[in-house]
This record gives C-alpha cells, sequence and structure tokens, in this order.
C-alpha cells in the first residue's frame, strides 16, 4: 500500500553526519524474449556507479624550463638578455609622444662667456645642487629598474622563476619569435602606464555591472572560472547607461580590465602553478550584434585582451550560442590570432551543461548550468564528497537507492539528469514491510530545460530513499547525483 505524504521542511536540527553507505542502481533493462511462455520478463541488473573524476580534458603548457623544446629555451635566454638590457638601460617602456627640446635662442658671446666662467669655475652652491640633482637622478634610475607586471619582477637577474613564466606567456602568444614577443610586452606596460591598470582594483563601477561577469569556482585542472552573462544588457536602460556614449563604453572597458585583474589575482604564477582562467560567456538573451554600440565595445574589448593578457585564458567557452553568433564570429575573426580561436569552443543551449562538464566538475557548476553549485549552499560543501553518474540507456530505468539505516536522521540530495526528458520520482521505502511507503516527489515528466533537483526527507524509521528516473527518449542519458545523510540527535 502506498501511501502520500506531503513533506514539510524541518526546522533547525541539531544533526550529526552518518558515514554513508554505497548506493545501489538497479537498472531495468527492455525485457527479453522468454522461449517458453513467450512473454516479455525484466532483466534487473545491479550497477555500481561510478564517480566523476576529475578528467584531464585539457592541460596548460608546462612552464618548467626542463619540459621546454630546444628552440623554446633559447627564444627564453634571448628574450631575458634583451630584457635585461632594456630595463638597465631605462628604455623598456616607451612613451607615446617623443620629448620635445625646447628651442634655444642664438646667445650672445659675453653671455656665453660669462656661462663658461660659471661651469668651469662653480661655487659651493652650485656644486652642492649638481651632486642633489645627480643622487635624484640615481634614485630614480633605480625606481625606473624595477618593473612589475602583476606583482612578478620582470628584471631577470633580479627576477624568479615566476618571471619565466609571464616571459613564456608573451612568447607564445607571438610563436616564440623574439623581437615580436618583446614588443609586445614593452606595448603592453607602455599601455599599463598610460591606462594607470595597476592601480584599477581600486576602482569602483556601477553596481549594475556585478552581474554581468562574476568568479565562481574552478574548474576540473582547478582554473578559475569567470562567468560573463551578456544577458544582462537585454535591458535597454543598462544597455544605454553602458554603452550609449563613448565616455560608458571605456568606463566598461576599464570594467572589463578590472574583471581581468580580479581574476589573476586567483592565478599562481609559478612552474606547475595555475596561470590561467576559463572563461564562460552566456550569451542567452545578448543583444545582437545589430547593436551598434555592443559591436564596438566587443571589438574593444576583444583587442585590449588579446593584446595585452597574453596565454591568461586557457579556453573561452561561448554557452546559450544563438545564430547571430556566427555572424558576429566573422566580423571578429580577422582581429583574433589562430592561436586565440583554437581556444573557443562553442555550445548551443540544448549542450550547454553537457559541454560545461568535459572542463568542470558537477559540483562547481551553477544549477542555472546544470551543475550542482547553489549561493549560500549551507548542505553541501567541498569537503562532502564527489558526485557520482549512471548511463542509462534507451528505454531503461534506473533506481537509485540511498540507505537510510537509522531512525531520527536528515537525507538530503542533488540529482540532475543531462538533458533531461525522462519521468523522475522519490519515495521512502520502509525496512519494515509492514510500514508505508511514502512519496516524496510524485511522478513527473521533465522538460529538457529543468534545473537540478534538490531535495530532502526527514525519516522516523529505518528505510531507504527510492530515486527513480525512466529514460523514455531515445538517447542515451547521463544521471549525476550526490547525497548526505544525518542523524538527529
Amino acid at each position: 500500500m502506498t501511501v502520500e505524504v506531503v513533506k514539510v521542511e524541518g526546522a533547525s536540527i541539531a544533526a550529526m553526519e552518518v558515514p554513508e553507505e554505497p548506493t545501489k542502481v538497479v537498472i531495468e533493462e527492455e525485457g527479453v524474449r522468454d522461449e517458453k511462455c513467450g512473454v516479455k520478463t525484466v532483466e534487473d541488473q545491479v550497477l555500481k556507479p561510478t564517480v566523476i573524476e576529475k578528467s584531464s580534458s585539457y592541460k596548460e603548457e608546462s612552464n618548467h624550463l626542463s619540459d621546454l623544446k630546444e628552440f623554446e629555451k633559447k627564444a627564453l635566454v634571448e628574450l631575458k638578455s634583451k630584457l635585461e638590457e632594456a630595463i638597465l638601460g631605462n628604455n623598456l617602456i616607451k612613451e607615446d609622444e617623443p620629448v620635445t627640446k625646447e628651442t634655444e635662442t642664438e646667445k650672445k658671446p659675453q653671455e656665453e662667456e660669462e656661462e663658461e666662467k660659471e661651469e668651469s669655475n662653480p661655487s659651493d652652491e652650485q656644486t652642492q645642487k649638481i651632486n642633489e640633482e645627480k643622487n635624484t637622478c640615481d634614485e630614480k634610475s633605480d625606481v625606473e629598474k624595477e618593473v612589475f607586471l602583476w606583482g612578478v619582477p620582470l628584471l631577470p637577474s633580479k627576477g624568479t622563476d615566476s618571471t619565466d613564466v609571464i616571459l613564456l606567456k608573451f612568447l607564445r602568444a607571438r610563436e616564440f619569435k623574439v623581437n615580436e614577443a618583446f614588443e609586445m610586452l614593452q606595448k603592453t606596460l607602455s599601455w599599463r602606464k598610460k591606462s594607470n591598470i595597476d592601480s584599477i582594483l581600486k576602482e569602483e563601477f556601477a553596481s549594475d555591472l556585478e552581474s554581468a561577469a562574476l568568479m565562481n569556482g574552478v574548474d576540473h585542472e582547478g582554473h578559475p572560472v569567470c562567468y560573463n552573462v551578456f544577458g544582462v544588457f537585454e535591458n535597454e536602460e543598462l544597455y544605454q547607461k553602458t554603452f550609449g556614449t563613448e565616455e560608458k563604453r571605456e568606463q566598461f572597458l576599464r570594467w572589463r580590465c578590472q574583471v581581468m585583474e580580479k581574476g589573476i589575482q586567483k592565478l599562481d604564477l609559478k612552474p606547475g602553478g595555475v596561470s590561467s582562467l576559463l572563461q564562460i560567456n552566456d550569451l542567452k538573451n545578448s543583444p545582437g550584434p545589430a547593436k551598434k554600440e555592443l559591436r564596438i565595445a566587443t571589438k574593444q574589448a576583444v583587442g585590449i585582451l588579446q593584446d595585452n593578457y597574453p596565454e591568461l585564458v586557457a579556453k573561452n567557452i561561448f554557452i546559450n550560442v544563438p545564430f547571430w553568433y556566427y555572424a558576429l564570429n566573422a566580423l571578429l575573426s580577422p582581429f583574433l590570432t589562430q592561436r586565440t580561436k583554437s581556444k573557443f569552443v562553442v555550445a548551443r543551449p540544448a549542450k550547454v551543461t553537457e559541454t560545461l562538464l568535459k572542463y568542470i566538475p558537477a559540483e562547481e557548476i551553477p544549477v542555472q548550468y546544470g551543475g550542482f553549485k547553489r549561493d549560500n549552499d549551507c548542505e553541501f560543501t567541498a569537503e562532502d564528497g564527489a558526485v557520482s553518474e549512471i548511463n542509462l540507456k534507451a528505454g531503461s530505468t534506473a533506481s537509485i537507492e540511498i540507505p537510510a539505516p537509522l531512525g531520527e536522521s536528515n537525507l538530503v540530495w542533488d540529482l540532475t539528469v543531462v538533458g533531461w526528458e525522462v519521468n523522475y520520482k522519490e519515495e521512502f521505502v520502509p525496512t519494515d514491510e509492514g510500514s508505508y511507503t511514502i512519496i516524496v516527489q510524485k511522478g513527473k515528466k521533465m522538460s529538457g530545460n529543468e534545473e537540478p533537483v534538490r531535495n530532502s526527507f526527514r525519516n522516523s524509521e529505518p528505510g531507504k530513499i527510492v530515486l527513480t528516473v525512466e529514460n523514455f527518449s531515445n538517447k542515451r542519458k547521463r544521471v549525476l547525483y550526490r547525497f548526505k545523510t544525518k542523524k538527529i540527535e
């Protein structure tokens, strides 16, 4: 007999975690023909769920000197030599406009003679002044030799292993062509000085932009993940406030540089460290390239980031890509290097979760993109174990059994199906055969755009939670889940 019970969210409960037993997964395959009775029977198969491992879907190129090829080592040595000479000679950062000397007027012979006398026989006061100016110049020269980029000293003779990591980024961006890499570094340092980028982290921008970009979690390789949400600019008021004038677009570009600088703060710029970001660009509801102001700002942002932040993005994933993206990509393509293009990944709306799972663990993907990460989640933490996965063939049903062997405990679980299009229900089945099965969630069809399930149940007697997923589609489905059991004290 089955009794339906309305689940009431419990109040604050003093709880103690209970060691989790392995879940049991029963897969009901499509029946096989019994030759004697001529009817189909159901064959049950108990499978052990697999734990989603942090796959090595992509890795950064090594920054260890021992892993470099000979021509790469040679290029690094040459670049360091040029850099050392330029810094010591105080000519690394070029000024945009050459310093012009004032035109000197012709002097009268008598005045020239007086000046020559003063130069040949300087007074004590003049001598002191000359020495002070010399000391000031020497101090200024020493300061200029202390050149840093993202907190890393660039003077090779006084640098660290991190110096090599930075220089390798510029070399790789220019295919290890030393002169081009050196010129790129010079332009970057000049741009940073002119734009006062080193102080940009202290600047404040409109709070409306906070929802347009945020750092959230890490990928399989430990890269910090930055989500750029362009759909917020669907709001016309915010759009005009951000892109309406050239001055506003310049502020937007500074804000975008600040986002990048904040991301770099999370990197480990050392050999073997995580030294690049993963960018997720959500184009859902984003204004298209028909918007001239956005098109201009996008082109400018792409140029700034590509020219001044080399090799600081491991992958650029575009999700919820609309049809107009391809037109915009064709527009920007001439301004992108082949290396930059090779880091692009594109996913249409139906493939968002599937694509992100290739790069990011399910527990690090926000729920709006099909993962389990929720803001201010007080139920699951990073120490609560990995997510489990089962592959469900077309026409099959999976019953995931979560044990609740103790009375008075609280169970919490997350479950998602990549692409959904399944039937789903939740039940509590008591161990005592005389007790009633309790329906926690009625069976329902889950459409392809459903968010992951988060539910809980407080049991008063031993039993198990059974999560049933029926795959009525003609495609294999990936079922991901995790759970947690707490004993009520």
